[in-house]
């Protein structure tokens, strides 16, 4: 785990009443190698401190299940969860949905799941993988696991008819098959973005044979435990940070130009519990 924030500060005046234990404990899971994740969360939660004029502690959890664990216990004021890995988390930790990333026209940013294959191969549509090794990201990854799953499934074919690999993320699923070592692979448009931008994914060199609806970018949400004054001071600071305070985050996040936060509620994610509910999936699968 990190932490960034204000040593000893302590907030006085009215602004003490956004800041009841000391500091606001910000969790995030490592979507992104930590080491990359770490100064462009520090950003941000140094800007949120600065508005709500209380320490932000900045938390990369090990994984979904210690972040849930952790706001569930009343170890974190505030998460970032991925969209399906929100729909466990508002009923295992009720974790509530506040804000999210916008563009610099002020609309919330989406990403979408895809499946490419080397431009030479012969598969060229999603029942084409039938006998032929995927990778995917991780177990519980909206983009990653979920829907490519969900395409499988409509498209007719079982899970054992593919050969699925969990690569252990997305870089890693890109990895696998850049290195030849599967038939297909999900990349999604934000680790299609990264990649580009560092070089080490030429598109030209693949094709895209499905690509997901559009899924409304990740929550950061608070807990449903907190004082509800404290619950809309967070919503509030959130919502008062510059496009600048964000761009690091939203970088990753496929977001450029950002904007400022926007709000977001549960109804905003309700594709995502639909998904969930259509594959029969529970916290387990997260």
């Amino acid at each position: 785990m990190t932490g960034c924030g204000g040593g000893d500060t302590e907030a006085t005046g009215p602004a003490a009443a956004t800041c009841p234990n000391g500091k606001i404990r910000f969790g995030v899971e490592p979507y992104e190698d930590p080491a990359k994740l770490k100064p462009a969360y520090e950003t941000l939660a140094a800007a949120l401190q600065k508005t709500l004029n209380c320490p932000v502690e900045l938390k990369i959890v090990e994984d979904y299940s210690a972040e849930v664990l952790a706001m569930r216990n009343g170890q974190l004021e505030m998460a970032q969860f991925g969209p399906l890995g929100y729909v466990f988390a508002s009923t295992k930790a009720d974790a509530q949905p506040v804000a999210s990333f916008a563009d610099a026209k002020g609309a919330l940013t989406t990403y979408t799941a895809g499946i490419w294959v080397p431009v030479d191969s012969p598969i060229t549509s999603i029942k084409e993988l039938k006998g032929r090794s995927l990778a995917l990201s991780s177990p519980g990854s909206t983009s990653g696991d979920a829907l490519p799953r969900y395409a499988l499934k409509t498209q007719g074919l079982a899970e054992t008819d593919v050969r699925i690999d969990y690569a252990g993320g997305h870089p890693e699923a890109l990895l696998a098959l850049a290195n030849g070592k599967v038939d297909a692979a999900e990349i999604n448009s934000q680790q299609l973005a990264t990649a580009q931008a560092e070089g080490t994914f030429d598109p030209a060199e693949y094709r895209q044979v499905w690509t997901s609806d559009p899924i409304p970018n990740d929550p950061i949400t608070v807990s449903g435990k907190l004082d509800p004054a404290l619950r809309t001071a967070i919503a509030s600071g959130l919502l008062k940070l510059g496009a600048s305070d964000v761009a690091k985050v939203g970088a990753f996040l496929d977001v450029n130009p950002p904007g400022p936060l926007v709000a977001v509620t549960k109804d905003t994610y309700k594709p995502l519990f639909d998904l969930a509910t259509a594959l029969g999936l529970t916290e387990k699968d997260v």
